[in-house]
């Protein structure tokens, strides 16, 4: 038989279920793995654990976030990325670059503080919040958040910020027969699942537009949607944006904020006040630059204009707290995190005025610093306001004159944080990220977006240091002491320690932040 007469050689075929399976990368997805074991394993041990020991239980999750952060470490040497479509390698649904890396440490980080809050919080209301529940969802949640800058589709996103979020509607009202706390969290509740709703159905117009769920292929094809799905497009972004809004607490999807961390036990707001921040934001920047990098004239100058509402009501909603009321030094320091989630809006807005994708990237990087500034002051600053907390159940802000009569170090640490949130010196290192967020907006050629933040940092001048200088003043009646248990005292160092140590080297919260992301 001659050579042409020969039967071709068929190439092997791959069965439907070859094509299906692949192997997963398991030290890619260690941190938020382990953190979900953790918790199922502490929710199980609950039922075997005396009530004497259930200290275990909180030492066990604060082991198991430790050995969270520490499954970052083998992640620094390069990128890596599994769960991808067969054929394209390089599309995935699970992506370990900088930028995943940065915000996992930030979640994990936040939530390794907030527990160890919790730890002093079950002590003294062991009566109120169920051991073994509370470390589960608290797991839980930072499963998700970990979870959520990782993701490279619409549908791992949207499943992420969920367990990130529906644990932390339980932990805003786990506050056995307190009706402050059920409301905070129903209020919690309808606007969250509000936002999944909206996002929901962004997502599904942008999906009717692209037939594709993948963020890097959207925005490929979302530049050649036939013209008569232009307006379909567009309203599955802005929907798309809202959604996020409500996760990122901008105005005017903030309402929910000052009630539930005032309703919520303390360590939970703080632990909402970052890591709830750090799961919007991210999941804002994966779906804005990443995926529709084409449509910036439309969600740019819509974030530039969320950016100067929320910081200017946020300031403002804060200066307007009377320092006698009920609860003034949570609802301040809730309405202070509206306003710095104004400043966090900046960058990514300029990245949508980038003239190429190493000025985007710089842009998003200021996001990221700053996010990682505020977490280690406004987490030092909730627990100092838990150490207070503990002898003035009210928790007013006139509770804390005379505080370095009583304790020094923590009047002074929290004077500290206060000054860095306002970005004064010494707290240097609240200078230098708000100085980076300006720079974001002023190289974007949003001027007037600068001014507004200049006009709102003056304003929060003044009710920071209006509580600073409280903290010096001769104390009214008797100083009475504050005992600090070893889980706060933990939690008030460290943050202090992340505090110093960046304001004497600002410069390497940037290089930190540099996401790697295009």
């Amino acid at each position: 038989m001659s050579p042409l007469a020969q039967p071709p050689v068929q190439a092997p075929t791959q069965t439907l279920a070859e094509s299906v399976v692949q192997s997963v990368d398991w030290l890619a997805i260690a941190p938020p793995t382990i953190a979900a074991v953790v918790g199922l394993a502490v929710l199980v041990a609950d039922l075997f654990v005396g009530d004497g020991r259930k200290t275990l239980l909180g030492w066990a999750s604060v082991a198991g976030l430790v050995v969270s952060l520490l499954a970052l470490l083998p992640l620094l040497d390069g990128d890596r990325a599994t769960f991808c479509l067969t054929g394209a390698p390089d599309v995935c649904s699970y992506t370990a670059d900088r930028f995943t890396l940065v915000v996992q440490f930030l979640a994990l980080g936040g939530a390794l503080l907030a527990a160890l809050l919790s730890m002093t919080a079950l002590t003294d209301e062991k009566k109120t919040l169920p051991a073994g529940e509370f470390w589960f969802l608290l797991l839980s949640s930072a499963a998700g958040a970990a979870l959520l800058p990782a993701s490279r589709d619409l549908a791992t996103l949207i499943v992420a910020l969920e367990v990130a979020s529906l644990p932390a509607f339980a932990l805003v009202g786990i506050r056995l027969g307190d009706r402050r706390s059920s409301e905070a969290a129903l209020k919690f509740f309808l606007s969250s699942v509000t936002a999944t709703a909206v996002s929901l159905l962004g997502i599904s117009f942008v999906y009717a537009t692209t037939g594709t769920l993948y963020l890097t292929e959207i925005a490929d094809r979302i530049q050649n949607v036939d013209g008569q799905l232009h307006t379909v497009t567009q309203a599955g972004v802005v929907l798309t944006l809202i959604g996020f809004a409500f996760k990122t607490a901008a105005v005017p999807f903030h309402f929910w904020v000052p009630d539930t961390y005032v309703g919520a036990p303390l360590p939970v707001a703080a632990y909402l006040s970052v890591v709830g921040k750090a799961v919007g934001f991210s999941g804002l920047i994966l779906i804005t630059v990443v995926a529709l990098p084409s449509y910036a004239d439309v969600w740019g100058p819509a974030l530039a204009a969320l950016a100067a509402l929320t910081m200017t009501v946020g300031n403002v909603g804060a200066l307007k707290q009377q320092s006698t009321r009920a609860y003034s030094a949570v609802r301040l320091l809730a309405w202070s995190s509206v306003g710095q989630a104004g400043y966090l809006l900046v960058p990514i807005a300029a990245a949508a005025y980038a003239e190429n994708t190493d000025d985007a990237e710089k842009a998003i990087g200021s996001t990221v610093a700053y996010a990682l500034m505020y977490a280690a002051v406004n987490l030092g600053a909730f627990a100092v306001a838990a150490l207070v907390g503990r002898t003035k159940l009210l928790n007013r802000v006139s509770d804390y004159r005379g505080l370095y009569a009583t304790n020094p170090l923590s009047a002074l640490l929290l004077a500290f944080f206060l000054l860095c949130l306002a970005g004064l010196p010494p707290g240097i290192i609240g200078l230098f990220a708000k100085v980076t967020v300006f720079s974001a907006a002023v190289d974007a050629g949003l001027g007037w977006l600068a001014v507004v933040m200049a006009v709102n940092v003056v304003i929060a001048l003044f009710y920071y240091l209006q509580w600073t200088a409280l903290l010096f003043r001769a104390p009214e009646g008797e100083p009475e002491p504050h005992r600090v248990p070893a889980p706060l005292t933990v939690a008030i160092a460290l943050t202090g320690i992340v505090g110093i140590a960046l304001s004497g080297a600002p410069q390497l919260i940037l290089r930190f932040a540099d996401t790697g992301l295009f």
